[in-house]
């Protein structure tokens, strides 16, 4: 397993020229940017077919580069409905069949909103629905997939570094995805920013030793700069609009220093293959 982070975009930048699926193109253009990792985006349904995505993770795997998969953005583990409960843990399933037929094993989800129930019930909800969903990836043959909860931007969503913690002790294959910029927006800024970023970066990293070594090392990441208002999260920047942070340099330095090897997934609007390029530029030169 590699020691070093791998640096991939979540999609396709819009410097890709827009065509018909091309798995040779794809992998050809992320590889192009010297990255290792690409996070396929399934946020409005799982609607790739499997002998494409074979195709694409065939082509990204004689490159070096490891395949993700973002879940549906409407699954929601925490909802006061258990209809919309028990649709979540098929919209996951149905991620894990992709994830395995690109040759990856990472499926990055949110976990749903508080609604009207407070953060302890929303939880609790959450995680009855986690121990579910690894059983029925265990029943479906889907055991070797790595689940990754995701820390959320906005206020009410479920998804403080807490709660991400939470559903990962539920199963020792559970791991997080932390967005460092989700973090940073829904602390409006008060956190992962200033003097103080690599002190906050530093005390994350501590807290997920609570995972053991394989985890806490190998965790999965999103980073882009965000934007944010009282509520949280408002909208993806890139690299270049440093008004918003978070700034990457602490957090390089300290994933150096301390040996670690995340998959770090660049969330930038419209310029993630290129935003991701200058995060791997960037701790290489450290």
């Amino acid at each position: 397993m590699s020691e070093t982070p791998r640096f991939g975009p979540a999609g396709l930048s819009d410097s890709y020229p827009a065509k018909a699926f091309d798995p040779e193109g794809i992998a050809a253009y992320t590889a192009g940017f010297g990255l290792t990792a690409f996070e396929y985006q399934c946020g409005r349904g799982v609607r790739l077919a499997h002998d494409k995505a074979a195709a694409l993770g065939k082509a990204c795997a004689a490159r070096g580069i490891a395949l993700s998969v973002h879940a549906p953005y409407y699954i929601s583990m925490s909802s006061m409905e258990e209809e919309k409960r028990l649709h979540s843990i098929d919209y996951i399933l149905q991620s894990c069949a992709l994830v395995k037929a690109l040759g990856g094993r990472r499926v990055i989800f949110h976990s749903g909103s508080c609604g009207k129930q407070s953060r302890e019930q929303a939880l609790e909800k959450a995680l009855d629905t986690m121990r579910r969903t690894v059983e029925a990836c265990d029943a479906a043959g889907y055991g070797d997939c790595i689940l990754c909860p995701e820390t959320m931007g906005k206020v009410n969503q479920l998804g403080t570094l807490d709660e991400v913690l939470a559903l990962c002790g539920v199963d020792g294959r559970i791991t997080p995805c932390i967005d460092f910029g989700h973090l940073y927006a829904r602390s409006q800024g008060t956190e992962y920013a200033g003097e103080s970023a690599a002190a906050d970066y530093a005390a994350l990293l501590d807290r997920l030793q609570v995972l053991g070594a394989e985890r806490a090392s190998h965790f999965h990441a999103h980073f882009s700069r965000i934007a944010y208002t009282k509520g949280g999260e408002k909208c993806h920047l890139t690299l270049a609009d440093t008004q918003y942070g978070p700034p990457h340099l602490p957090l390089l330095a300290l994933l150096k220093e301390r040996g670690l090897a995340p998959t770090i997934i660049c969330e930038s609007a419209g310029t993630q293959a290129e935003d991701a390029q200058a995060l791997s530029r960037a701790y290489a030169a450290l």
